[in-house]
């Protein structure tokens, strides 16, 4: 539905790390597809607006069709959960919600230095 990506959705693996990452499962209902594509990007338009108003949480929205049960692995990456958590929020209000099968489990992650994590492991922490 994005014809091209913005800052905001480049690839959350490249540039400056924040400090949380969230991925999410995603999967969109069977009438969702039956929707004309014109209806679908219309709906879509309202999402991404709402998107769009919080620069300070990056999206990655990746295609998993025939990989898993779910259809997207959607990861956000943000310095500020309560922004993530007022997206997710206003979100979940637009009509794009009423086609949403899941969307759980959400998980959260803290960003760390790889030789961080591999010293937490090992048990010598850093």
């Amino acid at each position: 539905y994005v014809k091209r990506p913005t800052a905001q959705e480049q690839s959350l693996f490249s540039g400056e790390r924040s400090k949380y990452l969230v991925v999410y499962p995603f999967t969109k209902s069977v009438e969702w597809y039956l929707t004309s594509a014109e209806e679908r990007q219309e709906v879509m338009k309202g999402h991404m607006r709402i998107g769009h108003a919080y620069p300070q949480v990056r999206q990655l929205l990746a295609y998993s069709f025939g990989l898993d049960d779910q259809e997207f692995i959607v990861a956000y990456e943000t310095d500020e959960l309560v922004a993530f958590q007022d997206l997710v929020r206003d979100l979940r209000a637009t009509e794009s919600r009423r086609s949403t099968v899941r969307d759980t489990p959400i998980i959260t992650g803290i960003h760390r230095p790889l030789g961080e994590i591999l010293g937490l492991l090992s048990g010598d922490e850093r």
